[in-house]
């Protein structure tokens, strides 16, 4: 098997001391403009659209990260079969940044914290649970994770998707398909966003949708910046509907330093950084996807194959 390999920022030497162990008469080589299109698959990270041009021979690509929209919104050819990396330890990661967001606006964290610089002592109410539902846009490997960790805080939690979940998991309340999204929102306080982004998901939290739910709802959005519209955002906060949000993914990133985002008081933002991408668990868990498909295991058969009617 020859495999080429094109991810922006990576070190191919990693890569390629993994695969050499795993694949027999193993063929590497760094793409660079102009190269021959003789390899057999590609290991991608934001290749751009030269790459995929020059490389029509490929039987498929490997892309070192979860989200695949900016790969799919390449010209590529049809029927290219796409595998991404699946969680390698960015779960866990997603689901202690979702709790932080969440608690800090549950518990009330920021009154406190201007309390103490008042130096004024003053409990809130004693937190009621029942009062807020934490709903959970997307139910992949990161979305699950995030559920499981709220359900351990005893929140009721209520889980949206577009088609029927595999598996749904126990203890929550499942929304399913165009709609019941009304439904979902109605029914909860807290929103957290996992979404995939596709055509169908982009400016999915706008005005109408955000508006559904209940007074004092709180958005956590760790998905992708373009499933928010930004304006809509701002203006029910500032109209005291929602009582705020926490944002780690933005339209344009790094956000510009005259976005109001920034000054917003509250609205907490943070520099995508809710799940990093682990080097090794995800060196370990592509070559392994790699090394399936030179053993001949069909694509479809392959965790992180992407669908592209649904787009990932």
């Amino acid at each position: 098997m020859h495999v080429t390999f094109c991810c922006a920022g990576g070190d191919p030497g990693r890569w390629e001391t993994e695969l050499r162990r795993r694949i027999p008469n193993l063929t590497f080589s760094v793409w660079a403009p102009g190269a021959p299109p003789e390899a057999d698959v590609a290991l991608v990270w934001a290749p751009p659209q030269q790459f995929i041009d020059e490389q029509p021979q490929l039987k498929g690509l490997f892309n070192a990260a979860a989200g695949v929209d900016a790969l799919l919104r390449l010209r590529l050819p049809p029927n290219l079969p796409i595998v991404r990396l699946e969680d390698a330890g960015m779960a866990v990661q997603m689901a202690e940044y979702v709790c932080h967001a969440l608690i800090h606006d549950f518990r009330v964290f920021g009154q406190l914290d201007r309390q103490q610089r008042e130096h004024r002592w003053q409990q809130p109410p004693a937190p009621d649970r029942r009062g807020y539902p934490v709903g959970v846009m997307g139910l992949g490997v990161l979305g699950r994770r995030v559920v499981q960790a709220l359900l351990g805080f005893d929140y009721a939690v209520h889980t949206w998707t577009r088609t029927p979940p595999v598996d749904p998991p126990p203890g929550v309340h499942c929304h399913v398909g165009p709609d019941a999204l009304d439904g979902f929102l109605g029914a909860s306080r807290g929103l957290v966003c996992v979404l995939p982004l596709t055509p169908a998901t982009r400016d999915i939290l706008n005005r109408r949708h955000l508006s559904r739910l209940r007074p004092g709802g709180y958005v956590v959005n760790v998905a992708r910046g373009a499933h928010v519209v930004d304006q809509d955002l701002i203006d029910l906060i500032d109209e005291g509907h929602l009582s705020g949000a926490t944002l780690d993914v933005f339209r344009q990133e790094p956000l510009p330093t005259d976005h109001p985002f920034w000054a917003h008081p509250r609205i907490r933002v943070t520099p995508h950084t809710s799940a990093r991408t682990l080097e090794t668990s995800s060196v370990v868990q592509i070559v392994d996807k790699i090394a399936q498909v030179a053993a001949g295991v069909p694509w479809h058969r392959i965790g992180g194959w992407v669908d592209p009617q649904r787009g990932y």
